[in-house]
């Protein structure tokens, strides 16, 4: 009798005076109004004061100045991220306004925190799951509201800009955290934990019948317990539940070919740069909600509110299967050996899925006379069409035992901590035989892109070499949670990491060199006294004409193999270590 009562009376809300107006400012709009900053904190204020189900609290930093928030919403108001978590409830992560041009998520979420705390039988479904909500993520770029930037966008009148104050896309900053914002998410993920996080954005390109696409983790490079209970359960139901509350659901319309019905959709590769790639690497599955740009505002927020409300009632009613999927990733990750560091979309891999588009046809255009392409909302068509989604690995690594960190690289070990990551420090100087990394090749963009000019295509030459260490440098053990975030930052060769985003181009520098008639006659004695290395030069002149010519180029590779060039030069710091224990002390996040 007594959980019988304990559950009554967590269902039963104080409820407020029935004449309180508990509607949005996107509710009072005329549909095509979204809220704004100041008028979103200060409805879920409200909200906190109201209902003990619900806090508002700081959750960190940002580049505006503004705290960013976190809205909880617990039914027997448990708060505490380690107390949920004993309770086995699930927990979902909702961001809002990543790109405040996107609002619709702003509004949805809103609705969605009154509701379930107003409507006793959407309080039911908080009995298995807490909600996380962030209101607003790029409050700078709601700041910047405007009419005009969102070109190819149908409404709402006003709304923010893609960029915050530093003109960053903060759905690029999650791996490299250049904004406070994501500094704070990172900490925010951490202390949570979450089972499933969902991201709300607006789409951009084709036109098409549905108001809502999208993103789901790509299943690929989720852990295989995650993706096998993702596409056995949680999708089909995700589907199957939007298409009977009359709002059928599409994979996210990205393609290569003119319409997206000439070749087919193209699964999205979200690498830990974008937010639900950065989760992947915690076992949070992720999903990106891309409601049409060309749709009316309302529709789109109603879209949102919908799924929200839909994943909500699914993990609930999947709370222990996927409570299991997660620890029996946990549980394999404890003895994972391979990680994949980079992919490639698989284009002999397609299933076949059902597409409502509209018909896409030429004619002049009106600017420059030329063939442009639009499409006929006069004829739509349900179509039998590809949809290519596997992506296979094309660079894997053996996992170390542990990565040996210098300690002069602390925005290095600041990430680290953010996320969660178990971190020793060596109690003493020691000389360890480590396999490090030489970089041997690599490209970077003719270009900045987010802050930085990124490096691709990293190739690396191992060496075990005696190297000393001192007190106080990093030991991070890979047999912990975070083993895939450590491998997928700290191993140069995968797509974000730390090394591809310019974190050590120090190294990269030489920084001792030679005065050619210097060492003309040192080179000359270096080649009497080996050889071994003259017959080196010689072989490398008869095979490449061009280095035959070039007497620099020759001097410069005898100095390259000469005692004399820094041995430091284009070596990766981090080094990896695979044996034994080490003389080390915990260290406290």
């Amino acid at each position: 009798m007594l959980p019988f009562l304990l559950s009554a009376l967590l269902l039963s809300s104080p409820a407020p005076s029935p004449k309180a107006d508990w509607r949005t400012p996107f509710e009072k709009g005329n549909g095509n109004t979204t809220t704004t900053y100041a008028e979103c904190i200060a409805y879920y204020q409200r909200l906190d004061k109201a209902y003990p189900e619900i806090k508002l609290q700081v959750a960190g930093s940002t580049d505006s100045g503004l705290p960013l928030h976190e809205v909880i919403v617990s039914l027997d108001k448990t708060f505490d991220p380690v107390k949920m978590r004993s309770k086995n409830r699930r927990v979902i992560l909702i961001q809002n306004g990543i790109h405040p041009g996107e609002p619709e998520g702003i509004d949805a979420a809103m609705m969605l925190a009154r509701d379930y705390v107003q409507k006793p039988e959407l309080r039911q479904q908080l009995q298995d799951v807490t909600l996380i909500i962030i209101p607003i993520y790029n409050i700078d770029g709601s700041l910047n509201r405007n009419s005009t930037t969102r070109a190819n966008q149908n409404g709402p009148e006003s709304y923010g800009f893609r960029g915050n104050a530093r003109n960053l896309d903060l759905n690029r900053d999650y791996v490299k955290q250049d904004s406070r914002n994501a500094r704070s998410f990172a900490e925010l993920l951490t202390r949570w934990q979450p089972d499933v996080f969902v991201d709300t954005h607006t789409s951009d390109g084709a036109d098409y019948q549905y108001v809502m696409t999208l993103i789901a983790t790509q299943q690929s490079k989720l852990h295989p317990a995650l993706s096998k209970y993702m596409n056995a359960s949680l999708l089909p139901q995700l589907y199957q539940g939007m298409s009977q509350r009359q709002e059928p659901m599409t994979p996210y319309v990205d393609f290569e070919g003119r319409t997206p019905d000439a070749r087919g959709l193209v699964g999205f590769l979200e690498t830990p740069r974008y937010s639900s790639g950065y989760t992947a690497l915690f076992n949070t599955i992720g999903f990106i909600t891309e409601t049409h740009m060309l749709k009316a505002y309302t529709p789109r927020v109603k879209a949102q509110y919908d799924f929200l409300d839909l994943m909500i009632r699914t993990v609930a009613h999947d709370k222990e299967a996927l409570g299991q999927a997660r620890a029996e990733a946990a549980r394999q990750l404890a003895s994972q050996t391979t990680f994949p560091l980079a992919w490639k979309l698989d284009t002999t891999a397609a299933e076949k899925v059902t597409f409502l588009g509209y018909e896409g046809r030429m004619k002049p255009s009106e600017v420059s006379g030329k063939p442009r392409l639009y499409y006929d909302r006069t004829a739509p068509y349900s179509r039998q069409i590809n949809y290519y989604n596997t992506f296979r690995p094309t660079v894997t690594v053996e996992r170390p035992a542990a990565y040996l960190i210098p300690q002069a690289w602390g925005e290095v070990i600041d990430h680290l901590r953010r996320a969660g990551t178990q971190l020793q420090r060596l109690t003493r100087d020691t000389t360890l035989t480590t396999e490090a990394y030489y970089i041997q090749d690599y490209k970077t963009g003719p270009r900045p892109y987010e802050g930085h000019y990124l490096h691709t295509q990293v190739e690396v030459r191992p060496e075990r070499l005696p190297l000393t260490f001192h007190r106080g440098d990093y030991v991070a053990w890979v047999a912990q949670p975070a083993a895939r975030y450590l491998i997928e930052t700290l191993e140069p060769q995968a797509t974000d990491s730390f090394f591809a985003w310019g974190f050590f181009d120090s190294i990269l520098q030489q920084k001792e060199y030679f005065s050619d008639y210097v060492f003309e006659d040192v080179a000359a004695d270096l080649l009497r006294r080996d050889p071994t290395l003259r017959e080196r030069l010689e072989k490398l002149k008869q095979q490449n004409p061009a280095f035959a010519a070039n007497g620099a180029a020759q001097l410069d590779w005898v100095y390259r193999q000469s005692p004399n060039y820094e041995k430091t030069h284009q070596r990766y710091p981090i080094v990896r270590w695979t044996g034994g224990q080490l003389p080390t002390e915990a260290v406290k996040n």
